[in-house]
């Protein structure tokens, strides 16, 4: 998770990228590349999909500065292009047979490892990936990214109310699996 201040100094990386400086971007590939990508292998169960579905959130920031436009956080922006890339992905996927990769286990855990670095949040890992879709998002968005309940509902697509309701059902059932 990152904090306050390290969203705010990727959003002045981007700025700066804007503004022609070509090495910045890699600050904001630096605060947010991992999450998206352990975000996104929540939709995707695919770590090296998943890693696709980041990089393509981040290139959109690239191609498409103007879809940006500074009216959220980048970090909410991000996480929201890279809900709808690995939902379309899904939607992809549907229609195409793929047969999955054997050491995606093995990536998938390095992943976990880097992104959620202690025993507790791992175990609460294993506990939401119990947790039926939009619920296991809203927690994840909420609690380990630490976004605000109104900038989880842009993520996901959904009111303020509707985000508190799916983490008190959340909670409920984190509840009993714990």
């Amino acid at each position: 998770m990152l904090e306050n201040g390290s969203d705010k100094s990727a959003e002045m990386a981007y700025r700066r990228y804007l503004d022609g400086d070509e090495t910045a971007f890699r600050e904001v590939m630096t605060a947010y590349f991992n999450g998206l990508t352990y975000f996104a292998n929540g939709f995707v169960h695919d770590v090296h999909a998943a890693e696709d579905v980041a990089i393509e959130a981040m290139t959109e920031l690239v191609i498409h500065p103007s879809r940006f436009g500074f009216r959220s956080s980048l970090k909410t922006y991000l996480y929201a292009v890279a809900r709808h890339k690995a939902l379309n992905l899904l939607r992809r996927q549907r229609r195409i047979a793929f047969v999955p990769l054997e050491d995606n286990a093995a990536d998938e855990a390095s992943l976990e490892d880097e992104v959620l670095s202690d025993s507790i949040k791992k175990s609460l890992a294993k506990a939401l990936a119990e947790l039926q879709e939009p619920m296991r998002s809203a927690v994840h968005l909420v609690y380990i990214e630490g976004m605000s309940y109104d900038e989880a509902a842009r993520v996901l697509g959904k009111n303020r109310k509707q985000v508190d309701n799916l983490l008190a059902r959340a909670k409920r059932e984190l509840r009993q699996i714990l």
